[in-house]
């Protein structure tokens, strides 16, 4: 088992705990269904996104059983442990912050795979990072985040584009995961912290 796979697996596991809470961020009740659709759909959504442009099918999900198996585990968990996970949700990002870390290096990998140009492949890392989220927002009427002054998909981009420079210099493969991902970590959760945001776009 690689650990590009053992990533993706991980990083459909945090968004599916990421979409399982999103709906009582507005304090809606909804049922075990209501929130294993909206913990499936921000899991799949940016990777499937990513495979239907690169042309690559079957889609991942579609392909491996065991995606739906870790997202199952992780709506369980997160009905078992609501109100920590919750709390960790609001105050840190964290399920989102560690989804995107992960989905974007392993998105670029898949990208770089499939022989598309190192560009195109930090783009297709955000897309598989960013896209979830998105989906996500906009089934609970929330303002995507994307569409926010936070760094979010800026730092996706700065963490494939960390990921890319190791590989063009040929460093060891699983380190140029871990770095990248750790990077990517780092630099949302002090911007959380810290309140840092981009400058607004102004006419």
């Amino acid at each position: 088992m690689s650990i590009q796979y053992i990533l993706e697996l991980l990083g459909t596991f945090f968004f599916a705990v990421s979409g399982a809470l999103a709906m009582s961020e507005q304090d809606r009740e909804q049922d075990w269904f209501g929130a294993t659709f909206t913990g499936f759909v921000t899991a799949i959504g940016g990777g499937s996104l990513r495979d239907m442009l690169l042309g690559s099918y079957p889609l991942v999900w579609i392909d491996d059983v065991r995606f739906l198996y870790i997202i199952l585990v992780a709506i369980i968990c997160t009905g078992l442990f609501y109100k920590w996970m919750q709390k960790l949700r609001r105050t840190l990002q964290l399920f989102d912050t560690l989804g995107i870390a992960l989905f974007t290096i392993v998105g670029t990998e898949k990208a770089l795979s499939l022989g598309v140009s190192p560009e195109i492949a930090a783009i297709m890392g955000m897309f598989t990072a960013v896209m979830g989220g998105v989906i996500r927002d906009m089934l609970t009427n929330e303002v995507p985040v994307l569409f926010k002054k936070e760094i979010y998909s800026s730092a996706c981009l700065c963490g494939a584009t960390l990921y890319l420079i190791m590989y063009g210099l040929n460093v060891e493969r699983n380190t140029s995961f871990l770095v990248a991902i750790a990077f990517i970590i780092v630099l949302r959760l002090l911007a959380v912290k810290y309140n840092v945001t981009l400058p607004k776009f102004r006419k």
